[in-house]
């Protein structure tokens, strides 16, 4: 039986180490871009889609809001003329 020689087997122990260390290298690298990523967007001041959608509705509920009151002001007003216009019992 042969044996390999020790310089095969300190090869294949530094080709380990080495891939191990960039395979760390790699996730460490990652995890710095993610993170700098995330400062990013958060310097954007950006908002999530549900709380988009949130204030969406608020707003559109808001502005039917605002409609009815001015069909109902403009009703009033025009019931108000009506009644300004009819002369005063005695």
């Amino acid at each position: 039986m042969q044996q390999r020689p020790r310089f095969l087997d300190d090869l294949a122990g530094v080709a380990g180490g080495a891939f191990s260390a960039v395979s760390g290298l790699g996730d460490e690298l990652t995890a710095l871009i993610r993170g700098r990523i995330d400062e990013a967007i958060a310097r954007l001041a950006l908002v999530r889609r549900d709380e988009f959608d949130a204030v969406a509705e608020l707003a559109a509920r808001a502005r039917a809001g605002q409609e009815a009151a001015e069909t109902r002001l403009a009703a009033l007003e025009a019931r108000l003329a009506e009644l300004e216009s009819k002369p005063d019992f005695p």
